[in-house]
């Protein structure tokens, strides 16, 4: 009794005789050539600020805050002369924001005392 054989499973590729031959390789970019929008040129890149400064700035700072109905407001008044004050409740913010106002007059910074005293 003789069983037919069994297939093989696996197909086994034909290894060719000669190594395939070689493609060109693409062209190299040049190193720290522009890509995209900067090569096309951008303007805007070199265009002056549109909004030229006026040697104003912030110096005192005034944040009230208060999160919902029926709770706590608080603030903070913060000046770069250091003034630094923080309150907690209705009554102590609102002089919190009097002081913050009483604080533009008497702020070294505001009111430099050596321009007057010279003058």
């Amino acid at each position: 009794m003789n069983t037919p054989s069994r297939p093989h499973l696996k197909s086994i590729t034909p290894t060719p005789d000669q190594p395939p031959a070689a493609e060109p390789a693409a062209p190299r970019t040049a190193v720290g050539e522009p890509k995209g929008a900067a090569r096309k040129g951008v303007p805007s890149a070199l265009r002056p600020d549109p909004h030229p400064g006026d040697d104003r700035y912030p110096i005192a700072w005034l944040a009230i805050s208060s999160p919902r109905y029926g709770h706590m407001p608080t603030a903070t008044s913060r000046c770069e002369c250091g003034w630094d004050r923080s309150a907690i409740g209705h009554a102590q913010v609102r002089a919190l924001i009097e002081a913050h106002a009483a604080h533009r007059t008497t702020c070294p910074l505001r009111n430099p005392r050596e321009g007057r005293a010279a003058a």
